[in-house]
């Protein structure tokens, strides 16, 4: 979702794009133009390779200027959950590995994507909790195996950017959401998985995982890849940088804005035996502002109609193939 949209933007820009992906979630359709064409030369500039692999990004860098690092294992909470041992190994793999290649080349810059996920538990409290700040994160104490896997990527991040000069821009960011995006039973994260459920109701029942009190700061992916432009012009040598809004939505509030959306009488239930995560965050993100001239800009409401006609136009599409 991040990467697809990151691309678009920069050949926008002029800027020749290589990308580096497994296909695990991603897919080469969510590159294409809406004639269906490409927007970068496949042949030339993708290439599919497992980033776990030690130097594999070697024979790639040498004539490459900035590295965005967008690659990670991560799906919804369940698959979180439930392969923590896994993910956290994948991702030290991933991010070490992609910071060993880097270091072997003169960069002008590298931007690491990280996550909320790597702040401390205890600061996550609720919808009520007060917005984060980039000084927070330690002493380190995430919730989640993904989360640590991402603070020891900023770690690392940070040795080489001391180490061999590199400027470097780490990008902390809130729950993202937008098109185009997995929507499928099992991997996909919280918004499109209740948006996939309300299209689907009343044919199967709407269940929202946890209690629904619990909340996120949910950022829409083009102000995502607005940060990340960004952090490259003017975030590289400034440290961390939440990108997020300093509102905490719940996932209740989430469900039922989705099922108005979709028009239906569906009744929602909550399901307090699965896992819901953190309590809830949000971000200051008075350090975007300054430093980037970032500040969210889509509404909740625009963003969640656009991403259900989305979706919904997909599974029309699946249902008739």
């Amino acid at each position: 979702m991040i990467g697809s949209n990151v691309v678009r933007r920069l050949v926008t820009m002029g800027l020749r794009t290589i990308v580096v992906d497994n296909l695990w979630r991603g897919k080469l359709s969510y590159l294409q133009d809406d004639h269906g064409s490409s927007v970068i030369d496949l042949q030339r500039d993708f290439h599919c390779l497992d980033l776990a692999v030690p130097d594999v990004l070697d024979p790639l860098l040498s004539d490459v200027d900035y590295v965005i690092h967008l690659a990670d294992i991560v799906a919804g909470i369940g698959y979180v959950f439930s392969n923590q041992g896994s993910i956290f190994r994948q991702n030290v793999l991933i991010n070490s590995n992609v910071i060993a290649s880097v270091r072997k080349f003169k960069l002008a810059g590298y931007l690491y994507v990280g996550t909320a996920c790597s702040f401390p538990l205890q600061l996550q409290t609720g919808v009520d909790a007060r917005p984060l700040r980039e000084e927070d994160q330690y002493p380190a104490n995430p919730e989640s195996a993904y989360g640590w896997s991402k603070l020891m990527g900023e770690y690392e991040s940070f040795l080489m950017e001391r180490e061999t000069g590199t400027p470097t821009c780490v990008l902390s960011l809130h729950n993202v959401y937008g098109t185009p995006t997995d929507y499928t039973e099992g991997r996909s994260q919280v918004i499109p998985s209740l948006i996939r459920k309300a299209i689907e109701a009343p044919d199967k029942e709407f269940v929202v995982w946890g209690s629904g009190q619990q909340g996120r700061a949910f950022v829409h992916v083009d102000e995502v890849a607005d940060a990340i432009v960004l952090g490259l012009e003017r975030g590289l040598g400034q440290g961390v940088i939440q990108i997020g809004p300093d509102v905490c939505t719940s996932i209740g509030q989430i469900a039922e804005k989705v099922v108005e959306i979709s028009g239906k009488p569906t009744r929602i239930r909550y399901d307090t035996t699965k896992p819901e995560g953190d309590r809830g965050r949000c971000a200051d993100f008075s350090k975007a502002s300054r430093v980037l001239g970032w500040q969210p800009k889509v509404s909740l409401d625009v963003g969640l109609r656009q991403l259900y006609r989305w979706v919904e136009q997909r599974l029309i599409e699946e249902h008739r193939e």
